[in-house]
């Protein structure tokens, strides 16, 4: 059993101070105690470490690379994608063991405790299934092993290249299924799950309304079994376009009519949502996966956050396609974007708590639901997801409660992350990943041919 002692602790019912919080052996927190108990580790705040809700790790290995314009002297969304495939048509599995092994790594010394992995490349380059069809969700898996986070594996089904579906080419061909072959795909990816902690979620992800025959979404959430359900929607203008003329429904209109969406669904992206249909969406209880830093890198749009949470919306932070890893950025982003729209400031805030404070609770509780994960919140029961800061810098000392995680946020960044657990395994101490040295040599070694005539 683990001890930690905190000066300054976040729980649900809002700041206590000298409190120990005791670790079970199955990675749960066990009790909570006024107090500090002897040979407990001194923290000087804890707080809950939320899920990365949206990850394509090994889109990590392009950071940077794209930067440029396309040669009809506009660059878009969908010119990205262009060079997205082409780059993903060299990657082989052991390099998308080390690319996902190192940008979990990044994750957890930004502050997360979890990912859900969005997880579509399943084949080889000619688009024929590995040996073993799971083969990349085991790689995915394996990094998980490495690294310690906590792991919610969503294997993608994807079938289209869009509404008319047409076949898959090129990169696509990497991600394609029909639905008995996604079925036996997701058959053995869960095993992989299952022979890992006990803290790892399996879920489904059919990837979009033009990826995915409609009729087939039932099939494919029920492949989830009581885990979550992600699917991308509405994140781009043409995407809105495409499935207005086949389905004659904009995407999130038809979702409402035709799938009946709950708590269980989560909508990644909705950066092109009309506002009855950001009303209405937010009052079913499925959560908004949002991808601030990657949707403003890819021009796909502002999410109406505001309207969202008045109408009582949940949502969850994610890092896509991992351009950049950082906590604090992505909710910084989220609001700066809401200000620029609005011409406001504290746009997510409410009566209840700060700007800084509001964004971390959502996203540590939306984390946890977007995951089908036990966490959330620092309470016995819960997963030992915990996010200790460094309050030494003069950023944030002397601040306390709200104002701390405010200053956290906006003032600083993830170098005042001082360790993170996830479901009790302490992974990052002192800032640094436990195996940071081999995981950053293996990435190394895996991208430099990824990287040449790049």
């Amino acid at each position: 059993m683990q001890e930690l002692w905190a000066d300054r602790i976040l729980t649900p019912d809002g700041w206590q101070r000298d409190m120990t919080l005791h670790i079970g052996h199955d990675g749960r927190i066990a009790t909570l105690a006024p107090g500090r108990t002897p040979g407990a580790r001194p923290h000087a705040c804890l707080v809950p470490a939320p899920v990365n809700a949206h990850s394509h790790a090994f889109q990590r290995a392009m950071a940077g690379l794209t930067e440029v314009r396309g040669p009809a002297g506009q660059d878009s969304f969908w010119t990205w994608r262009r060079l997205m495939y082409r780059f993903l048509e060299r990657l082989d599995p052991d390099q998308v063991q080390a690319i996902a092994g190192f940008v979990q790594m990044e994750m957890l010394e930004a502050g997360y405790a979890g990912v859900a992995e969005f997880h579509y490349l399943h084949h080889g380059p000619d688009g024929r299934p590995y040996d073993d069809i799971a083969e990349m969700s085991r790689r995915i898996a394996a990094a998980a092993h490495d690294t310690g986070i906590g792991l919610t594996l969503l294997p993608v089904h994807y079938q289209f290249g869009g509404c008319d579906r047409r076949i898959l080419e090129g990169g696509q061909r990497r991600f394609g299924n029909d639905p008995d072959r996604f079925a036996a795909l997701c058959e053995t990816a869960r095993q992989a799950v299952e022979a890992g902690p006990a803290d790892w979620v399996f879920g489904t992800a059919p990837h979009s309304l033009r990826a995915v025959a409609p009729g087939d979404l039932p099939v494919i959430a029920g492949l989830a079994g009581g885990g979550p359900v992600h699917m991308h929607l509405a994140e781009q203008q043409a995407e809105v376009d495409e499935v207005l003329a086949a389905l004659g429904a904009r995407p999130v209109e038809w979702v409402l009519d035709n799938i009946g969406p709950d708590p269980r669904w989560n909508f990644v992206h909705c950066t092109r949502m009309q506002p009855h249909e950001t009303k209405a969406l937010a009052r079913t209880g499925a959560q908004a996966v949002l991808c601030p830093i990657t949707e403003a890198s890819l021009g796909d749009g502002i999410f109406d956050g505001v309207r969202w949470l008045a109408n009582g919306g949940r949502l969850a932070i994610g890092s896509d396609s991992s351009i950049r890893i950082s906590l604090t950025e992505e909710l910084r982003q989220l609001e700066y974007s809401q200000r620029l729209r609005d011409h406001s400031r504290a746009a997510l805030a409410d009566d209840a708590g700060s700007t800084g404070r509001r964004l971390l609770d959502l996203a540590a509780t939306g984390g946890a639901r977007s995951a089908g994960r036990a966490s959330g919140a620092l309470a016995a029961g819960q997963w030992a997801d915990i996010l200790s800061l460094d309050t030494g810098h003069p950023d944030l000392a002397d601040l306390d409660s709200d104002r701390l995680l405010d200053s956290f946020v906006f003032a600083r960044d993830d170098r005042s992350v001082r360790d993170v657990w996830a479901a009790g395994r302490h992974v990052v101490q002192d800032g640094r990943h436990i195996a940071r040295d081999q995981l950053t040599d293996a990435y190394r070694k895996a991208v430099e041919p990824l990287r040449q005539g790049a």
